[in-house]
């Protein structure tokens, strides 16, 4: 008896010294993702986030889910997401006014551009339009811009982003005249506000109005780079439509996760973005409507967002632009 005692004593000092395996981790994705678009739905970020997360739910086996949290210029959603779990599954399709004009905008923001947030990748540089109704008097930029001096303040223009709104005022300072801004909440309202005839003129990107230009209710007048436009392929850009010197104007998104989201969870959805993105099929329908994909690494979004924060720090000052 003593001798089994002896053995079982032996065997329990055994166990006890015997580590016990670690849980096995569960594999990322384990449940439904969430993208928030800091813009009302049918906007450029609304049709990118749902062109890449209807790819990514096939992909992972798991549904994405499309949260829009408009207003505030962005300031709503983005800091919905700089507040969210950093464990993978709340993305933010961010715009660049909300990683860069913002913080020059706002004396505080309840989030930190650069801080709150670990950058995915990049995800399109999008296709500025200048558009009128296509009732309108204006058949050119020299048009509007003659009428603009006509008469000075009397003319409005509707934009729905930061960016938009800074490319309304660097027109107006490079032709030299003098129009109102009129703020909208996003592409679909913008559209709206142009085809009411509530505005004369609106800077745009093409998701929502590119309809509307082939339907004939409303006119492009420029494009506000040199890139190739298929869709629109006699328009030019603004610089040659009035001998101006703007130089490409262009809007860009990305997606970002909140600061603190392990690596592995960032490098998986990168890799995971990149695969969208470079998919001739999803490029073909993206392009069409001039959302031009282009992808990074972690790191280049980085460096590519800092280098557009020192770009666009004068130009928000001088342009006296601010909401607080």
């Amino acid at each position: 008896m003593g001798h089994i005692r002896y053995l079982m004593l032996l065997l329990t000092l055994l166990s006890a010294l015997t580590p016990t395996p670690a849980p096995a981790q569960t594999p990322y994705p384990s449940r439904p993702i969430h993208i928030i678009v800091p813009f009302p739905a049918g906007g450029p970020s609304d049709v990118l986030a749902r062109l890449v997360g209807d790819r990514m739910s096939v992909d992972f086996g798991q549904a994405v889910v499309v949260e829009n949290r408009p207003g505030a210029n962005t300031v709503i959603g983005a800091e919905a997401a700089a507040k969210a779990a950093a464990d993978g599954y709340t993305l933010l399709m961010a715009i660049d006014s909300t990683l860069v004009m913002n913080q020059y905008l706002y004396k505080t923001l309840p989030y930190d551009p650069i801080g709150d947030f670990a950058p995915i990748s990049l995800v399109a540089k999008t296709v500025g339009l200048l558009v009128v109704n296509a009732q309108s008097e204006m058949k050119s930029v020299k048009d509007l811009i003659a009428k603009a001096k006509a008469a000075p303040g009397k003319l409005n223009y509707g934009a729905g982003t930061i960016s938009t709104k800074l490319q309304g005022y660097l027109f107006n300072d490079a032709a030299g005249v003098d129009t109102v801004l009129v703020p909208y909440n996003g592409s679909s309202e913008v559209a709206h506000g142009i085809l009411t005839k509530s505005v004369d003129f609106v800077f745009d990107g093409p998701s929502a109005e590119l309809p509307l230009i082939q339907s004939g209710d409303l006119r492009a007048l420029a494009k506000l780079d040199a890139r190739a436009f298929p869709a629109l392929p006699d328009l030019p850009t603004l610089d040659a439509a009035a001998d101006l010197h703007l130089g490409n104007l262009t809007v860009w998104l990305g997606l970002v996760a909140p600061r603190g989201t392990p690596a592995a969870v960032i490098d998986k959805l990168q890799s995971e973005t990149a695969k969208i993105l470079n998919d001739p099929a999803i490029a073909a329908r993206a392009n069409a409507v001039g959302l031009y994909l282009s992808s990074s690494t972690p790191a280049e979004f980085a460096a590519f967002i800092n280098s557009e924060a020192a770009r666009w720090q004068p130009v928000v000052k001088k342009s006296g632009l601010h909401f607080d």
